[in-house]
């Protein structure tokens, strides 16, 4: 299964390209599509549409996961930044892509198992479990990453939760609550 993860804006849309073939993820591509602030917003949206259009027919995609919008203290930006979202989907969809829908709290659940894990927190996860040597950059790709990466978890089942739970002996853990910091200790250090 190939799948497009969207992390959508206006001024920056990541976007990420990973494969989920016997149990493994391979990332095949990830990176940014921007737009100038200074051009008018229907130029924008145009640019959005046809370099997303592009990478879909490059990487003929399988499934998009793109991230849900949340609430801005700026109403203008929400607005634009949906205004980019729907572009997003609506090129998912004449391309006869299936278009999943994930909120950040179900990213942060999906990488971290902790709905108020920070970005950083995020990232370290993301280069954990695809096995990348950095940190994905910019911040934009690697939220497209987790949103893909969500996405393989949660239609499969879980299993890299699953994956992860079998490699952490019982006998590591020494009680039976964690905190999110000992979480991430325990998994990063596995």
């Amino acid at each position: 299964m190939r799948v497009l993860g969207i992390d959508p804006g206006t001024a920056i849309v990541g976007f990420s390209i990973v494969d989920f073939e016997k149990n493994k993820i391979n990332v095949i591509d990830y990176g940014c599509i921007f737009t100038d602030k200074d051009m008018a917003m229907e130029d924008r949206l145009c640019i959005i549409f046809t370099e997303l259009d592009k990478l879909i027919k490059k990487y003929n995609p399988d499934e998009m996961a793109v991230e849900e919008l949340f609430y801005f203290k700026n109403n203008k930006t929400v607005i634009s930044v949906g205004q980019a979202r729907g572009v997003i989907v609506l090129c998912g969809r004449l391309n006869k892509l299936n278009v999943y829908s994930y909120t950040p709290l179900q990213v942060k659940m999906g990488i971290t198992g902790y709905g108020r894990a920070e970005k950083k927190q995020i990232q370290l996860m993301i280069q954990k479990i695809l096995n990348l040597e950095e940190i994905p950059k910019p911040d934009d790709a690697a939220d497209a990453l987790a949103v893909a990466v969500t996405h393989i978890n949660t239609a499969r089942s879980g299993v890299f939760q699953r994956e992860l739970a079998g490699t952490i002996s019982k006998k590591s853990l020494k009680k039976t609550k964690l905190t999110a910091q000992e979480y991430r200790d325990l998994i990063l250090n596995r």
